[in-house]
This record gives C-alpha cells, sequence and structure tokens, in this order.
C-alpha cells in the first residue's frame, strides 16, 4: 500500500465511485417532496359583471352543447358551403402558421419541463502528444450528472408558464379556424348576394330595353314625343351602368375565397360556378333559443379568444412566481464518473477509475435592486395581461350583442321589404297597362320600373343580411360552443 491509497488498499482516486450514483433515480421524488411553490395573489378570472348578470332563465352552455352537435355550416341548405370551410379548415395558409405556433409552444413546454429531471452526459477523448523522443497517448471515458432541488418553485412556475403557453397557442389556433370559417361564409354569402342582385339589375334592364323599344314605336305612331325615349334610353343606361360593379365584386369574392382555400385567386371559378341563391339556413340552430331567452353567463368564455387571455393570465401570474423564486436560494447537485488511463488495456485497473461529487448554493444577496425590479416588472405585466383578459370579454359581449341586434334588424326589414316587393310588383305591371293603354304618361312607368329594380335590390341584400348576420353571431358566440377541431387536428 502506497501513501496514496485508503487503509483498505483501494486507490484513492476510486473511493466508492458507484455508491452517490445509486440516489439518482431518487432525485425526482426529492424534488417533488421538496418543491415548495409561492402563492400568490389568483387574479379573478370570471366574465365582466354584464355577462354575469344573465338571465337565470336562460339555458345553460352545457344545454347549447346538445343543441349544436353540428358545425353551424352543415345547417344551411348548400353543400357547397361546407366543402369550401372543409377544405379552408386543411388549407388556409393562416391557420397552418397558427398550427407551428402550437408545436412550438408545445415543444418550449416540454423543453421545460425536462430541466427539472436530473441531466446525465457523457463524453470520451483521446489525445496525443509527441516530443523528441516519445510520443504519450491519453484515453478519457467518463459520465457527468447534476440536478437543482427545485426548493422554492422556480422550475415548477417555468414549466407551469410554459403549459399556459400551450394553452393560449391552442386557444389561437382555435380562433383562427373559428376566423376563418366565418370568413369563407361570408364571402361565399356575399358572392352569391352580389349575384343575386346583378341578376336581379339584369331582368330590370330587359324590362326597361322593352319599355324603350316600346316607347319608340309609340313615338313612330305619334302617341308619345322623343323625349319620353330619351327618358327610356337614359333610365336604361343608367341601370346597364350598374352591371359592371358587381361583376367587379362578383370577381372579387372568388378572388377573396380562393385565398381563404390556400390557391391562386382564380383556382375557385369553375367550382363556384353562376348559383344566384343565397344560402339560408335549412333549419333551426338554437340560436333562436339563444336570442329569445337570452345569453348565460359562461357562454361568452367558449370563445377561444377570451381563454387565451385568461391563459396569458395564468402563464404570467406563473413567471411572477419564477420571478420570485429566483430571489431565493438555489441548490444544485453535480458529480463525475469516469475513467482515464494511458492505453486501452489500462481501462480495466482501479487506478483508472474516478469519481466527484459536488454541492452548491447560489443566493443572491445583493443584486442593487435588479431582482425587486425584475418582479415589479413582471407584476406590471400580469397587471396588463388582466385589463387585456377584461377587454376581451367586454368585446366579446359586445360582438354578441351587436349580432343578435343585427340579426333580428335583418329579419324584421326582410319581413317589411317582401311585402313592399309585391306591392311594387303589381305597381309596376299596373302602370305598364295603362301606359300601353294612353292612361299614363311615362314618368309614371318610369318611377314605378324604378322603385321595383330599388325594391328587389334591397330585397335580396336584407335576406343576404340575414344569413350573413347569423353567421356573425355563431361566429362571436364562439362557433358551434364545442372545442372539436372541425378540420381534424386535436388540441393538446
Amino acid at each position: 500500500m502506497t501513501s496514496d491509497d485508503l487503509p483498505d488498499g483501494r486507490p484513492r482516486g476510486a473511493s466508492r465511485p458507484l455508491r452517490w450514483l445509486a440516489w439518482l433515480p431518487l432525485l425526482p421524488m426529492l424534488t417533488a417532496c421538496a418543491t415548495l411553490t409561492p402563492q400568490g395573489d389568483r387574479p379573478p378570472t370570471a366574465a365582466p359583471a354584464a355577462a354575469a348578470a344573465a338571465d337565470a332563465d336562460a339555458p345553460s352552455a352545457d344545454t347549447l352543447r346538445l343543441r349544436a352537435q353540428a358545425p353551424w355550416w352543415t345547417r344551411f341548405d348548400d353543400p357547397l358551403l361546407g366543402a369550401l370551410v372543409t377544405d379552408a379548415l386543411q388549407a388556409n395558409l393562416d391557420l397552418g402558421i397558427a398550427r407551428t405556433r402550437l408545436l412550438q409552444a408545445r415543444a418550449l413546454r416540454d423543453q421545460t419541463a425536462a430541466s427539472r429531471a436530473p441531466q446525465l452526459g457523457s463524453g470520451a477523448s483521446l489525445s496525443r502528444s509527441r516530443s523528441s523522443d516519445r510520443t504519450t497517448s491519453s484515453y478519457s471515458l467518463g459520465l457527468d450528472a447534476s440536478w437543482e432541488a427545485d426548493l422554492f418553485g422556480e422550475l415548477a412556475s417555468a414549466e407551469r408558464g410554459a403549459r399556459a403557453d400551450l394553452a393560449t397557442a391552442s386557444a389561437n389556433l382555435a380562433a383562427a379556424r373559428l376566423a376563418v370559417a366565418g370568413e369563407v361564409g361570408l364571402a361565399y354569402v356575399q358572392l352569391r348576394a352580389n349575384r343575386a342582385r346583378r341578376a336581379l339589375t339584369q331582368s330590370s334592364l330587359a324590362a326597361q330595353d322593352e319599355t324603350l323599344q316600346l316607347t319608340g314605336w309609340r313615338t313612330q305612331a305619334g302617341l308619345a314625343s322623343s323625349l319620353e325615349v330619351e327618358q327610356a334610353r337614359a333610365s336604361a343606361e343608367q341601370t346597364r351602368a350598374q352591371i359592371p360593379a358587381y361583376d367587379t365584386a362578383i370577381a372579387q369574392g372568388e378572388h377573396a375565397l380562393a385565398i381563404l382555400l390556400g390557391q391562386e385567386p382564380a383556382a375557385l371559378r369553375t367550382r363556384l360556378g353562376d348559383s344566384t341563391r343565397v344560402p339560408v339556413p335549412a333549419a333551426t340552430t338554437g340560436v333562436d333559443d339563444l336570442v329569445r331567452q337570452g345569453l348565460p353567463a359562461d357562454l361568452l368564455r367558449q370563445r377561444p379568444d377570451v381563454q387565451a387571455a385568461e391563459s396569458a393570465i395564468t402563464a404570467e401570474l406563473a413567471r411572477l412566481d419564477q420571478t420570485q423564486a429566483a430571489r431565493r436560494p438555489a441548490f444544485r447537485l453535480s458529480g463525475a464518473l469516469g475513467w482515464q488511463a494511458l492505453t486501452l488495456a489500462a481501462f480495466g485497473s482501479p487506478g483508472a477509475l474516478a469519481a466527484s461529487l459536488a454541492a452548491a448554493v447560489d443566493w443572491p444577496i445583493l443584486d442593487g435592486g435588479r431582482g425587486a425590479a425584475q418582479v415589479q416588472a413582471q407584476q406590471a405585466v400580469l397587471a396588463r395581461a388582466r385589463l387585456s383578459y377584461q377587454a376581451t370579454a367586454l368585446v366579446a359581449a359586445q360582438d354578441v350583442a351587436d349580432a343578435v341586434s343585427a340579426l333580428d334588424g335583418s329579419r324584421r326589414q326582410t319581413t317589411a321589404l317582401d311585402a313592399a316587393t309585391d306591392a311594387a310588383r303589381n305597381a309596376n305591371r299596373m302602370a305598364r297597362q295603362r301606359y300601353e293603354a294612353g292612361l299614363v304618361d311615362f314618368t309614371t312607368l318610369l318611377d314605378t320600373q324604378r322603385t321595383l329594380l330599388s325594391i328587389d335590390s334591397s330585397r335580396a341584400a336584407a335576406a343576404a343580411d340575414t344569413s350573413l348576420n347569423l353567421i356573425r353571431l355563431h361566429k362571436a358566440l364562439g362557433g358551434d360552443w364545442t372545442a372539436q377541431d372541425p378540420a381534424g387536428h386535436t388540441a393538446p
């Protein structure tokens, strides 16, 4: 035994090298037992008082979910609308970007969670040096381990914040899906409405051309003057001038739909066809009950943007806990186990084995107020997140109230214009008959034609507005009041 050996004959560098490694499997349990999460004041995340004051007899959100098992676009009597929305939910580029953000948030959550586990690494090296008379080689192989005891919850808070960020990204993806589906529906209905109004204008133009021809015949027969001919021609050309504007709006609507589906602007021209029928709900969608009975207080929390704002509060609160815990002591354990020898054969000798174990405490005592400033800055961020949530909830309530009012108004307007359209058609028919019989002047006929075109156009616009406002109401309510992803992408 040499002076470098221990009393039991083992080399000093090999002092019980494996004993401390036996504790590695127990370190995660020690972490869980020792973690102390700071308990700060938790922010209220309830809906605003305006939403909480909803009618107590209103249907609950659970009841509404049962009424709305199918996506809103499947309840319109237009299969093409549903097909376009489904395709957009799969191919829209903005949704693709939102999905990548969700993948990034999931990876960051996993990365943060991994920092709480023991870390184990390995390394190997070979070095060779040469002097004037000899060459020396050195071989080494080792394992390094480290672990931080999260006694004050800094790492746990970081993981909690990462999980909240993931929830925010998931809610933002749901909000993007809701927006894309709504925009496709709105663009499609508006496209059909423009086609319908163009068709009405074209039909009115044909009637005015007939009137112009009739006026020309009456002038040749001496029953009318050239003034009436010019008035008829001016009215017809004025109506004809409206058609290019509708053609432009129709083309732009087709382009907008194509972009929403992630395609070139003109890619949908053939698929969209030339139909002028505006989609209407095939059956009740449950929204009528909602309008009649009032909004349940918890319904607005189904909106993805409200959920995202709520998750943001949770994330910032976790970061506040993390910032506060960073000002407390940090305890770390580290160790190394390695073999080093001049030859490969010497790796098996006791003298080649070396082990080390170290414990460290890191406690910032004097930092010039930097830690306190970081806490104050994070408190300001948390306060901003709370205000943002309140603002989002108020905007959500306004969106629903506006959509309900608009839907009710467009329905009442459509009912009134139905009666006005019937009266205008009867007046135009009688005016034409009396003009042909010479009982009224041309100005009367011209006025009835213009009135009929105006009322017909307003009636088509009001009917389209009813469908548009129904889509906006679904969008304001957060879609179908379910957590399903229509495109088949599941939330984490």
